[in-house]
């Protein structure tokens, strides 16, 4: 629908950091409303633009009293103004209202559907997360955290076997922790224990936000599998596969709705979703509203990561990332009933939310005095000169820093990294051999565009790569290139995320196949005609890289600062790396990025925590 341009709103808002749909939801808005209502435009363009930026809804007082600038300087109205100009109109309503815009008592303006997700997860967590289990005998339970996870070590504790009775005692449970310290392997063992004593047969989901994710979660809990096999026979129904939550949930192509919702709900009683982090606030929205009465919820991630790329920060929001809690004291004497551990508790904390979230603490990749450790413990606590000392103290073999002076010193630069970084898979003619040489190192960025972007970079490695003789680029398609695929094909089960790379097929030097790693372990073979949405795989974003682990990772920052860089973002890149990472860029650029966090508006935090005294 077209907006009148005459609208002294537009005008004066022009385009600024505004997008043409934020300014048509805003036209439509006040067009539906009945009334030139310039209170209500400015909030319903603000909150299209938030949204669009990963937020969930629109602080109003982060705006209120502030200018904007857009082709003019626009004065937002005081809080409470605005509040009193916008309450009056049909278009906004109160929560639980049936209306295009939500308000709620903190001043927090939503799209309805957004409120609706938010409400709905709420509402959903908290009911599992006051549901006690009852269908596995205690005593039972104590020798099986025993044979799986043995004895308590007096003086210090198993965050592990606390993560088991977790899960084995509520309907809700959030396992977070950094790379290495055995989240997969805890949930596997787990999952052997509600399969051998939970009362009644137990069926299992294993999914994940993407297709890649979903790979690698079935990878480690088959090698969980084989690991506790000789204990425990219980592992056999651990599930073989494990599927994206679009996929678990009955993805139907086009539609917002998915084929299991509160009317024909999952099957299944455990539901196990990796890679929680990436998960936005309506999809897990979605698949709490899918599941069973009765069923455990048990979500893994580092709440630490990257937010998802779409609306929210939900795992950060569950945990509340940033704030430390005691547990209460029935759960404390549970634990210690169950495993004998003592996790300590605050007599003034009621049962709650914080009795469902276990942290791992203890990384089995990194030794504690590693410099990745090291490092990404300075990153994550904001000590900006901390992690700047750690980097340019070459007393770290794994760690490492560069200073680039601007674009132009990056083409010279990438040349020694890039050879030998991608020379050993280039020159590998077993497709297992290239795979794995392929993710012992990648180069990340984060950003898209730009000099610094990874369309920039990809180019640049190309020229690097051909001017050596180790590809010959002769056109679009060619021997070896690294796909990166950007748009989910359900048909051909390639999803957002999957790297393949294009290698010649059989006999034929000239017939070329995009090669993906399969379910199982072998290679789907792709002509490279039908592979959908993808761009070249030598430089991705910090965001793609989610999820994937490599020997070596460079990082290569922009020379200015910008929005994106945040703390999550840094922390996220130094943990795909397993042995070393090397970190390129602006000095006063990386502490920048270090003192900023992500902070993605919602009412979730609020509507977990608000009634706990820990807070």
């Amino acid at each position: 629908m077209m907006i009148d341009s005459s609208h002294t709103t537009i005008d004066k808002l022009g385009k600024g950091d505004f997008e043409a749909i934020d300014l048509q939801f805003a036209g439509f808005m006040e067009q539906i409303s009945g009334e030139r209502n310039h209170h209500l435009f400015l909030a319903a363009a603000l909150t299209s633009k938030v949204t669009r930026e990963g937020h969930v809804c629109l602080k109003l007082e982060d705006y209120a009293g502030k200018t904007l600038s857009g082709d003019t300087v626009l004065e937002c109205p005081g809080l409470g103004e605005w509040i009193d100009k916008i309450s009056s109109s049909k278009v906004v309503g109160r929560p639980g209202d049936f209306k295009p815009l939500i308000l709620d008592e903190s001043s927090r303006l939503y799209m309805r559907r957004y409120w609706d997700y938010e409400a709905r997860l709420a509402e959903a967590i908290k009911a599992m997360v006051y549901k006690d289990m009852h269908d596995i005998d205690r005593k039972a339970a104590r020798k099986a955290l025993k044979d799986s996870f043995g004895s308590a070590t007096p003086g210090q504790v198993d965050w592990q076997r606390v993560a088991a009775v977790c899960s084995m005692f509520k309907g809700f449970s959030a396992i977070s922790g950094g790379p290495g310290t055995g989240k997969t392997t805890t949930a596997a063992r787990i999952m052997a224990m509600l399969l051998e004593h939970r009362k009644g047969k137990t069926t299992i989901a294993l999914c994940a936000p993407t297709g890649k994710a979903a790979a690698r979660l079935k990878n480690a809990m088959n090698r969980a599998k084989i690991e506790m096999l000789k204990d425990n026979k219980a592992v056999f129904g651990i599930p073989d596969k494990a599927t994206t939550i679009h996929r678990l949930l009955g993805y139907i192509p086009g539609s917002p709705y998915f084929a299991h919702d509160r009317s024909n709900p999952l099957p299944y009683d455990v539901v196990v979703v990796d890679e929680a982090s990436m998960v936005d606030i309506a999809l897990l929205s979605k698949l709490v509203q899918a599941l069973k009465g009765d069923a455990r919820l048990i979500l893994i991630g580092d709440k630490d990561q990257l937010a998802s790329v779409e609306s929210g920060a939900v795992l950060g929001d569950i945990c509340d990332t940033g704030t430390q809690h005691r547990y209460s004291r029935a759960f404390s004497d549970l634990v210690y009933n169950i495993s004998g551990e003592k996790i300590g508790f605050d007599t003034h904390v009621k049962p709650g939310i914080q009795d469902s979230i276990v942290h791992l603490k203890e990384s089995y990749r990194f030794p504690g005095d590693s410099g990745i450790a090291i490092l990404s413990r300075a990153v994550i606590a904001g000590d900006s000169d901390a992690a700047m000392e750690i980097l340019l103290s070459n007393r770290l073999d794994d760690v490492e820093w560069k200073d680039l002076e601007d674009a132009s010193s990056l083409d010279d630069a990438l040349r020694l990294a890039v050879i030998e970084g991608y020379g050993p898979y280039l020159k590998s003619k077993d497709p297992h051999d290239a795979f794995k040489f392929f993710d012992s190192f990648r180069v990340l960025t984060p950003l898209r565009d730009g000099p610094y972007g990874v369309k920039s970079l990809n180019g640049m490695i190309e020229q690097v790569l051909v001017g050596h003789g180790l590809i010959h680029a002769s056109g679009v398609i060619y021997p070896y290139l690294p796909v990166l695929i950007t748009r989910n094909d359900y048909n051909l089960h390639l999803f957002n995320g999957d790297v393949g790379i294009i290698m010649p097929f059989g006999n034929e030097e000239q017939r070329l196949m995009a090669l993906f790693i399969s379910d199982r372990d072998d290679f789907r073979h792709v002509s490279p005609a039908r592979l959908p949405d993808y761009e070249h795989g030598y430089a991705m974003t910090v965001h793609k890289s989610q999820g994937s682990e490599f020997d070596r990772v460079l990082l290569i920052l922009p020379d200015r600062d910008v929005p994106v860089l945040t703390r999550e973002l840094v922390y996220t890149a130094i943990t795909r790396a397993r042995t070393k990472v090397a970190i390129w860029g602006n000095r006063d650029v990386f502490k920048a990025a270090i003192k900023r966090r992500i902070e993605r508006n919602s009412g979730l935090r609020d509507a977990l925590w608000g009634d706990f005294s820990s807070r």
